[in-house]
């Protein structure tokens, strides 16, 4: 188990419905520009979490993986959207360019699934989350900011979620 400093959050999800409302809780601390990785083998969570995260941000859209599709779009009222990325099936960064990473960045947050494979086309600075399948409710994220916008994501995160538990 690798020590965690302050700006790190590790939170045991004990079914999918509170996987959601951590999600919903990071989605209302995003703005336009943000980037979240989340990284985690096939039935992680990831699809769950972006649900949450989408619904908290202020989306009424559907959300599926947009495994095939590559990018699903997710609308609110004001016109932004939250793009969620699926790079598994890319080849590399130079298809997600082809995306146009940097439009999707300039009308909302942007998740990225399967980050490793196009990690040269990604901000530096971004939040990692690890998703891990620990039974058929239970997942382990493991939330993990690279850079001050998102060390402060990070601690508004730790202090909601917290919160509600006491």
């Amino acid at each position: 188990m690798p020590i965690l400093d302050e700006s790190t959050l590790e939170f045991l999800s004990r079914s999918p419905d509170q996987t959601r409302r951590v999600g919903a809780r990071l989605g209302s601390l995003l703005h336009s520009g943000d980037t979240l990785c989340l990284n985690g083998d096939l039935g992680a969570g990831k699809t769950t979490l972006v649900q949450g995260i989408a619904q908290g941000w202020g989306s009424a859209d559907p959300v599926t993986s947009p495994t095939f599709v590559l990018v699903n779009h997710y609308r609110r009222p004001d016109g932004q959207q939250i793009s969620h990325l699926d790079a598994y099936r890319l080849s590399g960064a130079l298809e997600a360019e082809d995306l146009d990473l940097e439009y999707m960045l300039e009308n909302g947050p942007l998740i990225v699934e399967w980050p490793l494979r196009i990690m040269s086309a990604l901000p530096e600075m971004h939040l990692w989350i690890d998703l891990q399948y620990i039974n058929e409710q239970q997942r382990m994220l493991l939330i993990k900011p690279a850079g001050s916008t998102y060390k402060n994501i990070v601690l508004q995160l730790r202090k909601q979620v917290f919160s509600d538990l006491t």
